[in-house]
């Protein structure tokens, strides 16, 4: 899912409603901000006037005493709950600090190596068993080993109530469907509500098992935060009985892994609805043992919070066998159509394609068309003949290449991207473009086009892939490879001014990376503006835009604050223009989002997380969180 060659695109797009609303809360009180996802704070102190007065408060190292190991990359976003700010540790630790001035209050040190859950931690207020208030508010996370683990808030400490002194392990027998001894975790921060701790799964990807596409289930399910119990699970690929089984060919759903939530889900906690963006099956990029259109993978499946229960779906890629994802949190928001306000939700997966619903209903909001695309040439591959497509926004990012679209403007790395494509055959095209069997090409990526609306990045990529059939496997097995003719050509990149960034830095014609608005009442593109700059052009010629993979983080004073681009920069933007009012050079790049929320000092901090790492290729050259605020008057 992670192999990357050629060809990036990125961009932070926002959507713009005419309908307003946002908590009150001065914290930021869970991952997204709040169950929407939307990443909109009512902070208004730091202003598009004194935005570009911002300074470094505190920061602190996350490499405990001592430590000699390599420096690790983190995506973790921190919370904040009054004064106390709780966030996972790459290093092995969930740490609370005080939010106003860094020091440390508690560090919890998981067992056996252990590490969090790479992107967050949740809270949970507490509650009663029997109606007795008695329990404490607590800090809930997973681990890379199949654990979910509840600590008071306050302290630190494991509450005994919770499970086996408070831990549970995900690896049931329920989900473990080819045994224990094989990885599962829990990778992102739960969603809380009401006394529920929703986890989504990590089960891996590619072929899984001994049997292709074998392992552990996706299954989203909850537990009772008082006492660690499961009280509902839902089948992320159907059993027999069940809506959807009949979308898998033959028995391939047996067993079956991926179609899982391994980013965020969001809640309307107001109606009690939860909304699982899901991925793709596994193997996630071959699918001759999975006909059929494969529900509930690469879908969008709305259901009852408290129970599971399947309220709606609608499937964005049918039959995937691209591993385009939907994991990004679908966003909730009000919109205005004929005059009313409606309930709706925004999703986007890594085509750069955004699809509005009524998220009570699962209706479309614009107008969504099934399209012909090409056939796969892969012997025994039955690829769908036609594919979702919304008119309306047009695609985020530029999802389709050509010879006529490669990168034009400084000679060598020009000349580059030209042999680069030439030189090796490369076939070149558009979404759905099924990979070629044993000829490499370039189109958007598994790994692109990861968006979330107003409260991350938009980015999308195009990786040199090919099938290939394994001599070791059945006549009738093949598997994706990124090939020995890459390595063969890696050699050229001494020609080009980017030889020390990832050659994709600039192959296509526009910019690589943008920061967009999309006008929700519309379905228009309000703006595009690059994001990010290449540093190894020359002057006049490093407005290219950059990779990236962090979020942007909104607020009421018309602020876009968006790190993520491989530039190792942190920016403030004007929300509703997109112009840069506020730049600073970190020590490395921030592969996560960043948050914002008011100190005990009454001043606003913007604190971001910065590593470098992940899956912008930066180097690994940090370990900071890093808090900003405007000086003290």
């Amino acid at each position: 899912m992670r192999s990357m060659t050629c060809a990036a695109l990125a961009a932070a797009f926002i959507a713009i409603s005419l309908v307003d609303g946002a908590p009150g809360a001065t914290d930021w009180p869970s991952t997204n901000y709040d169950q929407t996802a939307n990443r909109y704070s009512p902070l208004t102190q730091i202003t598009t006037r004194n935005v570009g007065t911002l300074q470094q408060i505190w920061s602190v190292h996350l490499k405990p005493a001592g430590y000699t190991g390599p420096m690790r990359e983190d995506q973790a976003i921190p919370i904040v709950i009054g004064n106390t700010m709780y966030l996972a540790s790459p290093y092995g630790a969930v740490l609370a600090l005080d939010a106003t001035t860094g020091a440390e209050t508690w560090r919890f040190q998981l067992p056996n190596n252990e590490i969090p859950s790479k992107r967050g931690v949740s809270y949970w207020p507490g509650g009663g068993v029997g109606g007795v208030l008695a329990l404490p508010p607590s800090i809930v996370f997973g681990s890379t080993t199949g654990k979910l683990y509840s600590l008071t808030a306050a302290t630190g400490v494991l509450n005994e109530w919770f499970g086996e002194n408070g831990v549970i392990t995900l690896k049931t027998p329920e989900v473990m469907q080819t045994g224990t001894n094989v990885a599962y975790s829990l990778l992102s921060s739960p969603t809380i509500y009401k006394n529920l701790i929703i986890t989504g799964a990590g089960t891996g990807e590619g072929p899984g098992g001994s049997t292709a596409g074998a392992g552990p289930a996706g299954d989203t399910r909850a537990f009772d935060a008082r006492t660690g119990k499961l009280v509902w699970t839902f089948h992320t690929v159907p059993r027999p009985g069940e809506l959807g089984y009949d979308t898998w060919g033959g028995d391939s759903a047996k067993n079956r892994s991926g179609v899982n939530v391994w980013g965020y889900t969001s809640l309307d906690a107001e109606r009690g609805i939860l909304y699982m963006p899901l991925g793709a099956p596994n193997n996630d990029r071959v699918g001759i043992d999975r006909p059929g259109n494969n529900l509930f993978s690469s879908s969008i499946v709305a259901v009852d919070a408290n129970t599971g229960k399947y309220l709606w779906h609608f499937q964005l890629v049918h039959h995937d066998i691209w591993d385009y994802d939907t994991q990004s949190a679908p966003l909730l928001v009000d919109l205005r159509r004929d005059g009313q306000i409606v309930p709706a939700v925004i999703v986007v997966n890594k085509t750069g394609l955004m699809f509005t619903f009524n998220r009570v209903t699962g209706k479309p909001l614009f107008d969504i068309e099934e399209r012909p695309v090409p056939k796969s040439d892969v012997p025994g591959e039955q690829a769908s003949p036609t594919q979702p497509f919304p008119v309306k926004p047009e695609p985020l990012a530029q999802n389709t290449i050509s010879r006529n679209n490669l990168y034009k403007g400084e000679p060598q790395h020009q000349s580059y991207c030209e042999h680069l494509v030439d030189d090796n055959n490369i076939k070149l095209g558009g979404p759905y473009m099924p990979i070629a069997f044993n000829q490499l090409q370039h189109f958007p990526s598994w790994s692109g086009g990861r968006h979330q609306l107003l409260g991350t990045v938009v980015r999308s990529r195009a990786p040199s892939v090919r099938v290939e059939h394994q001599q070791h496997l059945p006549a009738d097995a093949h598997r994706p490879a990124a090939g020995r003719q890459l390595r063969q050509f890696r050699t050229a990149r001494r020609h080009s001014p980017l030889r020390r960034s990832r050659p994709e830095a600039a192959l296509r014609a526009d910019a690589v990376g943008r920061a967009g608005a999309v006008n929700m009442d519309t379905g228009n593109i309000a703006y595009r503006k690059t994001l990010g700059v290449s540093d190894a052009l020359p002057a006049g010629m490093q407005d290219t835009g950059r990779p990236s993979s962090g979020g942007v983080v909104l607020t009421a004073s018309g602020l876009t604050f968006v790190g993520g681009t491989d530039d190792f920069r942190f920016r403030a933007f004007a929300t509703a223009t997109g112009e840069k009012l506020w730049e600073i050079k970190l020590p490395s790049s921030v592969e996560t989002t960043p948050i914002t929320y008011l100190g005990a000092d009454g001043r606003q901090f913007v604190t971001v997380v910065s590593t470098g790492g992940g899956l912008t290729g930066s180097a690994v050259t940090n370990d900071e969180i890093i808090a900003f605020a405007v000086p003290k008057q």
